[in-house]
């Protein structure tokens, strides 16, 4: 396993860290070119809890990132301390990071994980454990309706949340019993998205993706 970038994701990277907030990171790698072609091709995820790391092979990441995928999306988009590996693989990663983007699948995606956040409130309980869930459900609603909106509306992904207490706040009063707080911010979102004039492509630009990919293979066949 070649790692050619790595960064700190999640909350530590948005500014919404608590005492008790793990660390994520998520990272991108190349497996050796030839063994692909063997009987037991290599895994396309690494996943582990402690601590909370993902690897994805370079091929099943740049999949992921052209879905409009989140978390794989903001791994390009982290501010200069939050990274811990750039090979120059990496770094023309980021240089590329446009590429990636599509109006369609970025609306998608971030309403739809969004939504998905929206569905765990409904199911939440009314224990401490419960709402303290409910709070960070709320809090990742909030942030990825921001970010999908400032990303369609600028093609420019906001890591850093500039106002990450108005965040904390509304996790609060979402937890609190505020569920239709959380119901109109999602509406709104969708209004948004419909209004905006956005200057993102319809389709991404899969062919820079794959000259960066075959690259990264060519650059990992034995000598």
């Amino acid at each position: 396993m070649h790692l050619l970038l790595s960064g700190i994701v999640g909350s530590v990277a948005y500014g919404l860290a608590g005492p008790d907030s793990d660390v994520d990171r998520i990272g991108v790698f190349a497996a050796p070119t030839v063994a692909f072609h063997g009987l037991h091709p290599p895994r396309e995820s690494v996943v582990t809890t402690d601590p909370d790391v993902t690897l994805h092979e370079c091929a099943k990441y740049a999949r992921l990132a052209l879905s409009g995928n989140p978390t794989a999306t903001e791994l390009m988009w982290l501010p200069e301390e939050c990274y811990e590996t750039r090979t120059a693989f990496g770094k023309r990663l980021i240089g590329i990071r446009a590429a990636f983007l599509s109006a369609p699948r970025v609306r998608d995606a971030y309403l739809g994980y969004a939504s998905q956040q929206f569905r765990k409130l409904t199911a939440r309980d009314s224990t401490v454990g419960g709402r303290r869930r409910s709070a960070k459900h709320a809090r990742h609603l909030a942030r990825l309706l921001h970010q999908g909106r400032v990303l369609y509306a600028t093609g420019v992904l906001e890591i850093r949340l500039a106002d990450p207490e108005w965040f904390r706040a509304f996790g609060d009063r979402v937890a609190g019993g505020a569920l239709a707080e959380a119901e109109e911010l999602v509406a709104a979102a969708e209004r948004d998205f419909a209004r905006i004039r956005t200057p993102l492509p319809e389709r991404p630009d899969e062919e820079t993706v794959e000259r960066w990919l075959l690259d990264v293979r060519a650059a990992h066949l034995p000598r």
